[in-house]
């Protein structure tokens, strides 16, 4: 190893280096206390436990299944759900597989793990009759659904109507994270910088092995965008990307444009913001926001509703 490898390794353990799991208390999400409040009151999160006898006044109602990124809750969505219009359409907010819960249920979890959670209540919905369902996705989320589009499982399941993507991450803005695989074991957690109401929310301890799973779903994406992927027959497909994301490179939704056609061969569509945040539309609990940011989220929030109409 040259003095420019061995520097660069010096700096990643400076910046990561621990020799053993976190000390986590129970104010942390990632503690024994605090739980998504959708694990034990799941009516008041997912369509099909609110309504599991759909009248067919229900069942006419379009339905938006919202998924959170990696390491994040329901939370990340309860903006949308707070401005939407229930009566004219209704929004599933789904907890992926091993979020929410602990630190060892997180560090636990695979990536197939995270997406059954979308695909649980995708089928569900279905099996009770409904026929107008789209999906919205943000980061991970994002990463989760172009998956299940690239793996064919809308080939054999009724097609979403739309399809949204808010700041997927397909090519990550931290080039460390792309060789947590190597310095994993020695580093074992990297620790978030986030408020402590955001630690109500978010796992603030992100163990390597979830990472590693991250980068294999975006790595599986990136070679099925490189083949060229095709939509299901009658889905819209949008994607917002911020500018300046400091978590997901805008090199995602450039993939992504390149990558993904309609059943059609036209381009999907594909909005850039003028923004420097990770999940432009999650604006709770950030701190100094600006009037630009709030007509950001409105304009994504209007664009999603208006499409479902």
């Amino acid at each position: 190893m040259n003095k420019s490898n061995l520097f660069f390794l010096f700096v990643i353990m400076a910046l990561f280096y621990s020799c053993s799991d976190p000390t986590i208390t129970d104010d942390l999400l990632d503690g024994n206390v605090i739980f998504d409040p959708s694990l034990y009151n799941p009516g008041q999160f997912l369509v099909s436990a609110k309504y599991p006898n759909p009248t067919p006044e229900d069942l006419s109602k379009h339905i938006i299944l919202v998924i959170h990124g990696y390491s994040a809750t329901t939370f990340e969505w309860q903006e949308f759900k707070d401005w939407s219009n229930e009566s004219t359409y209704r929004i599933s907010q789904v907890l992926l597989d091993g979020h929410g819960r602990d630190y060892d249920s997180f560090k636990a979890s695979k990536w197939e793990d995270w997406r059954s959670a979308i695909t649980d209540e995708y089928e569900k919905l279905i099996a009770l009759g409904y026929t107008k369902i789209s999906i919205a996705g943000s980061s991970t989320g994002g990463t989760l659904i172009l998956e299940l589009v690239k793996s064919g499982y809308f080939n054999s399941h009724l097609p979403p109507k739309n399809l949204f993507l808010i700041d997927p991450i397909v090519v990550s803005s931290n080039k460390l994270q792309s060789i947590i695989g190597i310095v994993g074991p020695m580093i074992v957690y990297a620790e978030s910088d986030q408020t402590s109401e955001e630690n109500k929310y978010w796992y603030r301890f992100r163990p390597y092995q979830t990472i590693n799973e991250l980068n294999d779903v975006m790595k599986v994406v990136r070679k099925g965008l490189e083949d060229g992927i095709t939509l299901p027959s009658g889905t819209y497909f949008k994607v917002f990307h911020s500018l300046h994301d400091p978590v997901a490179s805008t090199t995602s939704t450039v993939l992504i444009y390149k990558g993904l056609k309609t059943s059609t061969g036209a381009h999907i569509d594909a909005q850039i913001m003028d923004s420097d945040i990770h999940v432009f539309t999650r604006l709770s609990l950030r701190s100094n926001v600006t009037p630009l940011q709030y007509a950001n989220q409105l304009d994504a929030f209007n664009q999603i509703a208006n499409k479902l109409n």
